[in-house]
């Protein structure tokens, strides 16, 4: 089985790489020149955990390659997957459909013998029908069918996540294209990992409603945590209490500045668009979103309000810019938001992100870039939390006060217990927990 991945992003570069460790034949294509002969050097050009490793690996076998040609790669192929970036086009929600239209365009013109064209990236539903008209226009004669195989990677997590699946959903409506995606993900028969085979239109939309639900769920957990700091419950017990309901699952349940990253701002707008163009509005969802977006200014002002109700001529320590852990993906991340809310307000901003840093500096001018978390504390008037990398959770409260020029820290992650902190000699406030705003000035 041989496999071309037409584009070597966050998705295409996974995917790619584990289809590779699969034992498949897999040729990475991209029009950037620059990027693929970094990859052929072993530059990896996002951060994700093992990654680096598993090209390192598949490359070394022979089983995964990287090119300009796309229709060399195209030719050889079995099944092509599209995995092109469908950005939100600004203003309106819509993805913007370009790079999957003019991929399918190329693929048609390479096309030789049967094959199955995949479409990878996340597309609004209609999209594969769209693709497969490009492809019959352009090439009449071609023996082709279009499936849909959406995916379902976490960043910081997207290996285990396509090695180990939840589930895999097919959109493929021809016995011969479902038995070619059936053999492709053969190797997780073995863990007995469903296959959810569905038509395209399906297995489009199940992307979309699978992010928006959890784009849903945490936003709950964040009007949850606002109530309990108003009625002096703990969000973290509530979460608990909810989460252990098999029907309500613990997942997502953890409070914060809002959700980020490349799906759930982009996706959310994307179905809110498609449902109103539908006649069939998503009242939900469409608050989902418009809570979202407020959040992150709550959480500026949260922010203000606990260093007296003015941070102009204060230094502030931020740990962590990027939108999670385990990433250096700042798209949509909160502190795009927060940060700049905080230096028109008059704050000096120092930070640190363990992988983030060249990114964010892209995204956030006027910040002092530091080399570590205790480093940013240095002076400071406070030390705010906005992404909870694991090496965050075990700082030294004896050295965060000697750094700091006062002992105060607005957790937004909760990664600290706030009586502990507040016994330390901090002034301590965090996310819809009960004991704040007590200690030490």
């Amino acid at each position: 089985m041989r496999v071309a991945m037409i584009g070597t992003g966050y998705v295409g570069l996974v995917s790619g790489a584990c289809f590779a460790e699969f034992g498949f034949e897999v040729a990475c294509v991209d029009k950037d020149v620059g990027k693929i002969e970094r990859l052929k050097q072993g530059e990896i050009p996002i951060y994700e955990p093992g990654l680096e490793a598993l090209v390192a690996a598949n490359v070394k076998a022979g089983r995964l390659s990287f090119g300009t040609d796309l229709k060399s790669a195209v030719a050889k192929a079995d099944a092509v997957f599209i995995a092109v970036g469908t950005p939100s086009r600004r203003g309106d929600g819509h993805a913007d459909l370009s790079y999957v239209y003019a991929a399918a365009k190329e693929i048609a013109e390479a096309l030789d013998g049967y094959t199955v064209v995949v479409t990878k990236s996340t597309v609004p539903v209609g999209t594969g029908r769209e693709v497969e008209r490009i492809i019959r226009e352009t090439r009449p004669d071609a023996d082709f069918d279009v499936a849909s195989n959406p995916e379902f990677l976490r960043e910081g997590a997207a290996i285990g996540d396509f090695m180990r699946p939840d589930r895999v959903v097919i959109g493929a409506e021809t016995e011969r294209a479902q038995n070619v995606m059936r053999d492709l993900y053969r190797p997780l028969f073995l863990i007995e990992t469903p296959i959810v085979m569905t038509s395209l239109e399906t297995s489009e939309l199940i992307k979309y409603a699978a992010n928006t639900f959890l784009a849903t769920k945490i936003t709950f957990i964040n009007e949850m945590a606002d109530l309990c700091e108003k009625l002096g419950a703990d969000v973290h017990g509530v979460a608990k209490g909810i989460g252990l309901d098999g029907r309500i699952g613990r997942k997502f349940l953890h409070p914060g500045p809002g959700y980020g990253g490349s799906c759930f701002p982009k996706d959310t707008l994307a179905l809110v668009r498609t449902a109103q163009e539908a006649g069939s509005p998503l009242r939900i969802v469409e608050t989902v979103v418009e809570i979202n977006d407020r959040r992150k200014r709550q959480m500026a002002d949260k922010i203000i309000d606990f260093c007296g109700g003015s941070v102009a001529g204060k230094t502030l320590s931020v740990l962590g810019v990027s939108f999670k852990p385990n990433t250096d993906d700042m798209r949509d991340a909160p502190s795009l938001v927060i940060l700049p809310v905080l230096q028109e307000a008059g704050a000096t901003i120092r930070a640190f992100d363990p992988a983030a840093m060249h990114e964010a500096a892209k995204l956030l001018p006027g910040i002092e870039w530091c080399d570590g978390a205790y480093e940013t504390m240095d002076g400071a008037d406070a030390v705010v939390i906005l992404t909870e990398w694991n090496e965050f959770r075990g700082l030294s409260v004896e050295r965060m006060k000697q750094r700091l020029a006062r002992p105060v820290m607005i957790d937004l992650r909760n990664i600290y217990e706030p009586r502990e902190m507040v016994e330390a000699g901090f002034r301590y406030t965090c996310v819809g927990r009960p004991e704040k705003a007590v200690g030490a000035d």
